[in-house]
Parts: C-alpha cells; structure tokens; sequence
C-alpha cells in the first residue's frame, strides 16, 4: 500500500500519542490545512477498517486515536498478561529480595548490595508493578527509595512483608560447632 508523505507523518504521530489528538493540534504540527488532515484521516481510519487491519483509527473525544481492532482483544489481553508475570531473571529476583527484606532503599543501597548497577531492573520491576517509589531519603540528594507493592504480596501470597521467611536460614549461614574445635582452630 502506497502511503504519502503526509499519511506516513500523521500515522507516525498518532503512534506516539498518548491521547486523541484533534485535527487541528496535527494540522499544525504537519502544516497543512485542518481540512486536508481530516481527510487524509478519513482515508487512513477506511484503510484500516477495508484491509482487516489489527489496528483502527478512531475519531473519539474531540481527537484521532489508535486503537487495536476488538477481534484482536483475546490475543492482545494474553500477551500483556503473560509478559507481566514473566519468569524473573537472577538479577531481577536478587534486586526484588533486597528491596523486600530491606525497604525502604535506595537505589544506591540496592547497588552496593548486589555489587552492580541495578537501576535497569529496579525500572523494570517498577514496570511490572513488584515495586514502587516511597519516598525519598534525608540524605544528600534525596535519594528515591524503593518498596514492594500491594501486587507483590499477591503474587507471593502473602499478607504483608512481616510474613517473609527469615533471612538467616535463607543465607546459609554454618551453625556454630557444639564442641567449641572451631573456636580452638581459630585461637591457634
């Protein structure tokens, strides 16, 4: 399909639109007459609908907005689902570990922790709704800190994060020996 030069610029708007935009505010940006804009909508939202398209161009409160075409809600409602509750990476479960026995945290607590940048997966865990801002620390910089959310609890079950396990039995730590021989080996 041959699109020109201003249906290529108004798709590519309306892509990376929040919200609707009316023809007017995309008349300006594109330099066109109102008019011509809405026409070329037109042509757009009838292409979309005529070729069976997996995507739609509305004309809804006052702007054109892009929306994924209702026979595709299924497939679409799967694929968010599914990547929200992903499988974690390592790192992901080590940074998510540290903000739940810790919190709140900073990003800079959570960094020394781990021994690397974690403000990747700190972001990615806010985007997946297992984390969320606070609040911010007193100290230079005021920092953001870092908590679990309500979403987290759910998916571990828990009630509150009182209920997380102990930490000392998950780190491994050796029980002291009962006949006191390593104390003995360490005074020697």
């Amino acid at each position: 399909m041959q699109r020109d030069p201003l249906t290529r610029d108004l798709e590519a708007l309306l892509l990376v639109a929040a919200e609707p935009l009316p023809a007017a505010a995309l008349a300006s940006v594109v330099e066109v007459p109102r008019r011509e804009v809405e026409e070329a909508l037109q042509r757009l939202s009838d292409r979309y609908e005529e070729s069976g398209s997996g995507i739609l161009l509305r004309n809804v409160a006052g702007g054109w907005r892009l929306f994924t075409h209702p026979d595709a809600n299924e497939v679409v409602e799967r694929f968010i689902l599914s990547s929200r509750h992903a499988r974690l990476s390592r790192a992901a479960l080590e940074t998510l570990a540290i903000v739940a026995y810790k919190q709140p945290v900073t990003r800079h607590q959570v960094a020394a922790i781990r021994g690397v940048n974690s403000d990747g997966v700190l972001k990615a865990l806010t985007d997946r709704g297992l984390l969320q801002e606070v609040g911010r620390d007193e100290g230079p910089g005021r920092p953001l800190l870092y908590g679990t959310t309500p979403e987290f609890l759910e998916r571990l079950g828990l009630a509150s994060v009182q209920d997380l396990p102990p930490l000392a039995p998950l780190l491994g730590e050796e029980e002291p020996e009962e006949d006191g021989a390593g104390e003995a080996a360490a005074g020697a």
